[in-house]
């Protein structure tokens, strides 16, 4: 049998059992708790409409379990700020309205400061001991500065992961 006839004989074997049609077996096997499909929340910042003209910020900020899905994970990106500047933020329990604040999600200590680059750009991240919600109302919000903690600079309420 001359070596080109075996050549094409082996690589038509070999390409007829990598490629079968018929092969029954699943590539992957997922069980329902294994996936984490749906389980973010999403929110856009932006200022309040009374800030109009003097501040605009635009951000945005998402809420999804972590890897071992123990804890919340909450997310926080910020444009449009000041440069230089440190802005605190926290989840919260409730809706930026006035009036629907049922107070911070975990513990205060578990949010930082955001410092703001040269582009008006921040970000943050905040891991909450607790399992992520499946339901309810929350919301993001950011204040002016430390010592200014009433004043909010950018709020968005978090819309729930869809069903």
């Amino acid at each position: 049998m001359s070596t080109n006839r075996f050549l094409t004989i082996m690589l038509c074997a070999f390409s007829v059992t990598a490629c079968n049609p018929f092969h029954k077996n699943q590539a992957v096997n997922l069980s329902p708790g294994d996936a984490t499909l749906n389980s973010m929340w999403h929110a856009n910042l932006a200022s309040p409409a009374s800030l109009a003209g003097v501040v605009q910020m635009n951000g945005s900020a998402s809420m999804a379990p972590d890897p071992g899905n123990t804890h919340t994970v909450i997310n926080i990106s910020l444009a449009n700020a000041s440069p230089g500047g440190l802005h605190p933020w926290e989840a919260h329990e409730g809706q930026c309205s006035p009036g629907s604040d049922y107070g911070v999600l975990g513990s205060s200590d578990a949010y930082g400061q955001m410092k703001v680059d040269s582009d008006g750009r921040a970000m943050g991240e905040a891991t909450i001991p607790m399992r992520t919600p499946r339901s309810g109302s929350y919301f993001v919000v950011v204040y002016a500065s430390e010592a200014n903690s009433r004043m909010v600079v950018a709020c968005g309420n978090l819309a729930a992961p869809t069903r």
